[in-house]
């Protein structure tokens, strides 16, 4: 399998760029260069700077960048402007604000920064909050729902799919009806029911919960129905009257020997499902009805550009969006090109 994935040059580099990118919101500390609720309100809506990296009158032999200076217009818009008196050389390993890397370690080190100015390379928000920054800790939040979503709905659909699939008869019926009646309500009004039902006074973390928990109460039901119907194929095999012949109890059986049967099918569908929960994370914080500020996710940072005149005035205050919709791009990739290498009535060339 990993042979014929490699041959597909976007699937492979889409798998790549994923890697990085989980990887980059793991240590999200140590690559952004201020912490998502480092707020300066000198810099609001600051644009994002230029990074220059030879200046030979000032002897400047490594990437800078300069400071800013800026002036109020006629419409009370801050126009900046570089102050090219003053670069900043830019460092890396620099110390920086305190944090615990990996959740164990303190330490004060990061990839890169300034010794004085600062440096946005994706520009500010309202806050002068750095968008970089803040789009790194977004990856973490945004991404691991995704994840913890996908595997908390696939473990309940798959558990009631399979018993469902396997026994059949009464308790089939009785299963497949509870799960058309959860597929029956539209999910993202479901989604917001659920939302409003719970105190709007929560903290981040019990939020982050509460979303992964809705998310997953919202995919379980599609998942049961296809391994129902694919237990239902493999409950007459005959590896399975088999395991029923040498005394295995009905458990066994599912977790053994039908579950394992449907993993090329989940694997595809994990690979496609992800950008559903980080699309509806991303719905919810636009809404306000999901991570809470200060703490960065992609929907809640999009929730301060909803207006055109922002859109025009900020455009780089979309980076979030271009994220949500490159993370989605490169999930269907990969998830469409497993589904043709893991298809069993693929042509063999």
């Amino acid at each position: 399998m990993w042979q014929r994935f490699k041959k597909n040059k976007f699937a492979l580099l889409s798998l790549i760029f994923l890697g990085l990118l989980y990887f980059v919101a793991m240590l999200a500390d140590f690559f952004s260069t201020y912490s998502y609720d480092d707020e300066k309100e000198m810099y609001n809506w600051a644009p994002p700077v230029k990074v220059h990296f030879i200046n030979i009158p000032q002897r400047i032999f490594r990437p800078y960048i300069y400071g800013y200076n800026f002036k109020i217009d006629k419409y009370y818009q801050r126009i900046y402007t570089p102050d090219t008196r003053t670069p900043y050389p830019i460092h890396f390993f620099i110390h920086g604000f305190k944090y615990k890397f990996l959740g164990l370690w303190e330490t004060n080190y990061h990839l890169f920064g300034t010794k004085g100015g600062r440096i946005y390379l994706l520009g500010a928000d309202l806050k002068g909050r750095d968008i970089f920054s803040r789009l790194i800790y977004g990856a973490r939040i945004s991404l691991s729902i995704g994840l913890l979503g996908v595997a908390i709905s696939f473990f309940i659909g798959m558990i009631v799919g399979g018993i469902s699939g396997y026994f059949g008869g009464w308790r089939d019926n009785i299963i497949m009806r509870v799960v058309e009646m959860v597929m029956m309500i539209p999910g993202f009004y479901l989604m917001l029911a659920l939302r409003a039902s719970f105190p709007p006074r929560m903290s981040s973390t019990q939020i982050y919960l509460l979303i992964v928990v809705i998310l997953s109460f919202i995919g379980w039901a599609s998942i049961a129905r296809v391994i129902r119907g694919m237990s239902l194929s493999l409950r007459k095999r005959e590896f399975v009257l088999a395991a029923k012949a040498i005394g295995l109890s009905n458990f066994k059986i599912i977790i053994r020997h039908i579950l394992p049967h449907t993993f090329s099918y989940i694997l595809v569908a994990v690979f496609i499902s992800v950008p559903g929960y980080i699309i509806g994370e991303a719905a919810l914080s636009l809404l306000g009805l999901g991570i809470q500020e200060p703490q960065a996710s992609w929907g809640n940072m999009l929730a301060l550009v909803t207006g055109i005149v922002n859109i025009q005035l900020y455009p780089w205050m979309l980076a979030p969006g271009f994220m949500i919709l490159i993370v989605t791009c490169c999930f269907n990739i990969v998830g469409d090109t497993l589904r043709d290498i893991l298809d069993p009535k693929r042509e063999i060339l």
